[in-house]
C-alpha cells in the first residue's frame, strides 16, 4: 500500500452535517435546554401536581386521601362556588369594556402624534414596571373614604363621596379600573408596534380619496391589526379570569364576597382552611374553561389567517 493510500485511509471523516449543526448551534441549544428545564419545573410540574391534588384530601402535612371527585361534588356544592364564578365572567366582561378598546385607542393617538412620542410612550408604560402590590395599595389611598383622592375630587366638584371599595355596587368595577391602569402599558406599545407595521401608502391613498379618521380606522387600521386584535383578546381574557392580586390586596373578597373570584376562592380553600384538593378541583375547573375558550379563540384565529 502507498504512503498516499495509507494517508487517504488514515484521513478522519468529514463530520455529519447534523454534528456540524449541533456544533455551530451548541450554545443555542444550552440555553434552550435551561429555558426548557424551567418551564418544565415552574409550569407543567405545578399543573400535573395540581391535577393529582384535585382527586385526593390532604393538607400536605399528613399521607393524602384518594377520594375521586368529591373534591369537585364539594366545590359545586360551596355556597361561594357560583358568586365566585359570577364575579370572575362580571369582572372579565368589565375588563374586556374598558381594558381592551381603551388601549387600542391609545396606540392610534400615540401614532399619530408627531411630538413628544417617546416620553408619552414611558408614561403610558411607568404603570407596568410598578410592582402590582404597590399600584395596588396605592388605588387602596385613592379609594379611602375619608382622605382618598378619588373623594377629595368630588368633594372639589360639590358631589357627595362614594364608599368604593366598601360598596358592593363599585367595589368590582373599582377592581377593573385598578387592572386596567395596571396592565394598559403592555398591550398599548404591542398595538402600536403592530400599527407601525402598517404600509403607510394605504393611509395616503385613502387621503386621497376623502376618507376621514374614522373611515381610515375602519376600513385600514381594524382589518390590518385584526390578528393581533384577536391574539390580545384571547390573552386579556384568559388573564382576567385568573384575577387574583385585586381583590386579596384591595377588597379581601368582601364586601360581602362582591369581589371573590375564581382564584380567590381557590386561594382560600388551599391556604385558609389547608384543603388543597378542593383548591386543586377549583384550579383544574378554571383550566378546563380556559383550554376551551383558547381552543374557539386558536381555531378563530386560523381561519382569519386562512
Amino acid at each position: 500500500m502507498s504512503i498516499a493510500t495509507a494517508g487517504a485511509a488514515r484521513r478522519p471523516r468529514p463530520p455529519s452535517p447534523l454534528r456540524r449543526a449541533l456544533r455551530r448551534n451548541l450554545t443555542a441549544y444550552g440555553f434552550m435546554v435551561g429555558a426548557l428545564f424551567c418551564f418544565v419545573l415552574f409550569s407543567w410540574y405545578p399543573i400535573v401536581q395540581e391535577f393529582v391534588l384535585s382527586f385526593q384530601k390532604t393538607d400536605l402535612v399528613n399521607e393524602p386521601e384518594w377520594v375521586g371527585l368529591d373534591n369537585f361534588r364539594a366545590a359545586f356544592a360551596d355556597p361561594a362556588f357560583g358568586p365566585a364564578w359570577l364575579n370572575t365572567l362580571m369582572f372579565t366582561v368589565l375588563a374586556l369594556v374598558l381594558g381592551y378598546g381603551l388601549p387600542f385607542a391609545v396606540a392610534i393617538l400615540l401614532n399619530e402624534l408627531r411630538h413628544c412620542r417617546a416620553y408619552l410612550r414611558f408614561v403610558v408604560y411607568l404603570p407596568v414596571m410598578l410592582p402590582p402590590a404597590v399600584a395596588v395599595l396605592l388605588f387602596r389611598w385613592f379609594y379611602d373614604p375619608d382622605v382618598g383622592l378619588f373623594n377629595q375630587i368630588l368633594g372639589f366638584f360639590s358631589l357627595p363621596g362614594l364608599n368604593w371599595i366598601y360598596s358592593t355596587d363599585t367595589a368590582l368595577l373599582c377592581l377593573v379600573l385598578v387592572s386596567t391602569w395596571m396592565n394598559m402599558g403592555s398591550a398599548t406599545l404591542i398595538y402600536l408596534a403592530a400599527l407601525q407595521n402598517i404600509p403607510p401608502d394605504l393611509y395616503e391613498a385613502a387621503e386621497l380619496d376623502g376618507a376621514g379618521v374614522w373611515k381610515r380606522i375602519r376600513h385600514i387600521t381594524i382589518p390590518q391589526t385584526r390578528l393581533i386584535l384577536l391574539l390580545m383578546l384571547m390573552l386579556q381574557i384568559v388573564a382576567t379570569m385568573q384575577v387574583f392580586i385585586e381583590p386579596y390586596l384591595l377588597t379581601g373578597g368582601g364586601p360581602e364576597n362582591a369581589t371573590a373570584t375564581v382564584v380567590f376562592l381557590m386561594f382560600q380553600q388551599a391556604f385558609t382552611y389547608s384543603d388543597y384538593g378542593a383548591g386543586g378541583a377549583l384550579g383544574m375547573m378554571l383550566m378546563v374553561v380556559l383550554l376551551a375558550f383558547a381552543a374557539v379563540q386558536l381555531r378563530l384565529t386560523r381561519e382569519e389567517k386562512g
